[in-house]
């Protein structure tokens, strides 16, 4: 016995045979030392145009590189984690640590209610001690429809967490089981009480939508409970006081369901807004989340999720615990870091959402440099690391071996208003919040700088990807909310580059090499535009002056060229289909990658650009999380969705004419003059390629007569500036 009380709680196993992957890693590395050779040999002399369209091919060139190996690094030795919750259980009993878990909505129209209550419920049916969860919504829409949702939900609550526990079942948010399962039509006591339970949940759901329908909550609702109060002195979402109920009180004896088994704490937090007072978006609602729970219930380790990422894998919290309570490696993990993935995918992943190889390949990379990233979503935190505790080597923490909750006497009516200052406006002024306690402030990926600092005070991560995945998300439904959510991305992502957090120099010495250059694989997906740009223009205006850049097909220097864009399409297209893709997949996702960098890019290196000259200020979108009928449909049939004006569509149908004017161009010259296809055969083949990539675009364009269409305005601007494009070519 002695012996098994000290097995770890995980092991760590490493991606075998990489031989292969290193082979091909070192072929390309040749192949870009002999195409670097062919462009300093190759320099023109005399032509200004040609000699600067020459040096931009070779700049290009060396960014490429310079982030391939940036790629080669993250991928080099990814790490894969094994729990064992049968000896969490053997060892613990149920003398666990309890968990803080916050769930955060900002938008009651864009994210709406019925959404968010099933992401709550479904965290509410952990199979984890019920008096150990502190179930926390922050609403920074300050809406009264979401907390009536949080109000019917604690009811439906008391009848659905028993059903899952007798029943076991997965997920356990109800939208999402009772839409997969089958519907049971049997006489056995099972199929009654499901049939039963689903109709209970409609019930709920439909007064629900009822009450959003209407827009404002009823008298006789507003009557059943106090915290509608509230609300008669709110001004506005952006113009009120704090407003705090402790909805279900975990400590109350009272509090249980209809097996008599205790509830968890739930609590509906609206931080106090004020017009005058910068509220610091997600990262400002957390911090307050982590103040007030510090009193409510100030449990070790915190979970937070966004409200439309329920949970998928009721055994969560165990498999985290296996990594925070090991009694060897346990005390130096920071957070655990579980995978984003989404349930409302289409079959090939038409905006290259899944974030697949991201999530399977790339953060398992990350994992073994030092680890992973925190990802805003999905992620268990120890509260010390989260409150600016840096990690000294060999303390042993105790902070998970003690009830915490057992400290707090007062009642809930008294927590509701002392705890109410927490989240006030005026809180945190001339204090360490949003700076060396909780999220950090200031940049739109509030997530990932507020990660890098705690790696930057010592406490590693850990990734874990189970087989049943953790947690299911909703991807962005429209082309544009994809493109627009990745602006705010790589705004951020290249905002920490630029400042003093930048990996290369505040991490040095802190941090693993490998994890300084592992973040950077995101921190400088911004600038990836410039040299994403040259080559999508460039090379294709040059056909049109008959400028070559390339060598040609009957030379021996056409083979680095073509044998690096083939090996490196087929290791892309062969680690996307090993993630689980279709081929088809992998053409959208290189197609998004195209779209991605020569917009959502452009537009956030130039944001950042503006903000350092002081002529803008970063901003926070919220992503749409539903779509109507008609957006649903064609979403379902691939069909890519334009018809909205934006300046990313004009860039992006722009260069699509630009590319299929200089192909149809090339190649009626070549048949006017009968000119051989060996000097320019690559070019042509590289035009040809994004004409194919474009394909999409000049559907909406042409052949499209639906709403999602390319706006008319938007092809006539686009057609106007690639004409005027062409033309400057033969200048």
């Amino acid at each position: 016995m002695a012996e098994k009380s000290n097995l770890p709680l995980f092991e760590t196993k490493f991606f075998k045979n990489r031989l292969i992957f290193r082979l091909y890693a070192l072929s390309i590395f040749i192949s870009i030392c002999f195409i670097f050779y062919f462009r300093i040999l190759h320099l023109p002399e005399s032509k200004t145009a040609e000699k600067l369209a020459w040096l931009g091919a070779f700049f290009s060139e060396i960014w490429f590189a310079f982030y391939w190996f940036i790629n080669i690094v993250v991928r080099w030795n990814p790490s894969y984690r094994r729990t064992f919750k049968d000896r969490l259980s053997q060892r613990y009993g149920e003398v666990l640590p309890g968990i803080d878990i916050f769930v955060c909505t900002a938008d009651p129209v864009i994210e709406p209610p019925t959404m968010v209550v099933n992401t709550v419920l479904s965290i509410m049916a952990y199979n984890y001690p019920p008096e150990k969860m502190n179930i926390y919504l922050s609403d920074d829409g300050g809406s009264d429809l979401t907390f009536y949702a949080l109000l019917e939900a604690s009811r439906f609550s008391k009848e659905w967490l028993p059903f899952c526990r007798k029943f076991n079942v997965e997920p356990r948010s109800p939208e999402a089981y009772f839409r997969k399962a089958v519907e049971h039509l049997n006489e056995s006591l099972w199929s009654k009480e499901w049939i039963s339970m689903k109709n209970v949940y409609e019930d709920m759901k439909k007064r629900i939508e009822s009450v959003a329908e209407l827009g404002r909550i009823p008298d006789d609702i507003r009557e059943q409970h106090k915290g509608f109060l509230e609300w008669d002195t709110v001004s506005s979402r952006r113009d009120h006081q704090t407003i705090l109920q402790i909805i279900i009180d975990g400590r109350d004896a009272m509090a249980v369901d209809d097996e008599g088994q205790p509830l968890p704490t739930l609590v509906y937090l609206a931080r106090e807004k004020r017009p005058q007072f910068h509220h610091h978006f997600k990262a400002g609602a957390m911090n307050a989340l982590i103040r007030v729970s510090s009193r409510i219930s100030n449990s070790p380790i915190i979970l937070n999720v966004d409200c439309d990422m329920y949970s998928n894998n009721s055994d969560s919290v165990r498999d985290a615990l296996c990594f925070l309570m090991d009694e060897e490696n346990g005390d130096e993990i920071g957070f655990v870091q579980f995978p984003q993935c989404f349930e409302n995918l289409t079959k090939n992943d038409l905006y290259g959402s899944s974030l697949n190889v991201i999530m399977q390949v790339e953060i398992h990379g990350m994992d073994d440099n030092g680890g992973p990233g925190y990802i805003g979503t999905g992620c268990f935190h120890r509260r010390e690391t989260l409150c600016g505790r840096k990690y000294r080597r060999g303390s042993k923490s105790e902070s998970l071996r003690w009830d915490h909750h057992q400290g707090i006497q007062d009642s809930a009516s008294v927590l509701e208003e002392t705890c109410k200052p927490l989240a006030s406006c005026g809180y945190e002024e001339n204090t360490e919040w949003g700076k060396e306690m909780g999220l950090k402030y200031g940049c739109p990926v509030e997530d990932v700088l507020t990660g890098l600092a705690i790696h930057y005070r010592g406490w590693r991560s850990i990734y874990f990807n189970p087989q049943r995945k953790g947690f299911l998300g909703v991807a962005p439904t429209t082309l544009l909310q994809s493109l627009v959510q990745h602006r705010r991305w790589s705004e951020g992502d290249f905002q920490i580059f630029l400042s003093q957090y930048c990996p290369l120099v505040y991490g040095y010495g802190k941090i693993p090499l490998k994890l300084q250059l592992s973040y950077c694989v995101w921190l400088l997906w911004a600038p990836n535009c410039l040299a994403s740009l040259y080559y999508v223009t460039i090379p294709s205006v040059c056909l049109l002056r008959g400028v070559s850049l390339f060598p040609k097909v009957s030379s021996p220097w056409c083979f680095p060229f073509i044998y690096t864009f083939m090996a490196t399409s087929a290791y892309s297209a062969g680690e996307f289909i090993w993630c689980e893709g279709t081929l088809r997949g992998w053409w959208n996702d290189q197609r998004m990658w195209v779209y991605k960098r020569t917009t959502s890019y452009v537009f956030g290196f130039l944001d950042n650009i503006m903000r350092l000259l002081g002529i803008s200020k970063s901003a926070f979108v919220v992503t749409a999380k539903v779509a109507d009928d008609d957006v649903s449909k064609r979403y379902e049939q691939e069909l890519m969705e334009f018809g909205a004006p934006s300046p990313m569509f004009t860039i992006l149908t722009t260069l699509a004419l630009l590319n299929a004017l200089s192909f149809i161009g090339v190649l009626l010259k070549l048949a006017m003059h009968g000119q051989t296809l060996d000097q320019q055969a690559m070019q042509i083949i590289l035009c040809g390629l994004l004409v194919c990539v474009n394909q999409p675009l000049y559907e909406g364009i042409f052949l499209r007569k639906d709403k999602a269409k390319m706006p008319t305005s938007v092809a006539y601007k686009s057609a106007v500036f690639a004409l005027v494009a062409c033309s400057l070519a033969y200048v």
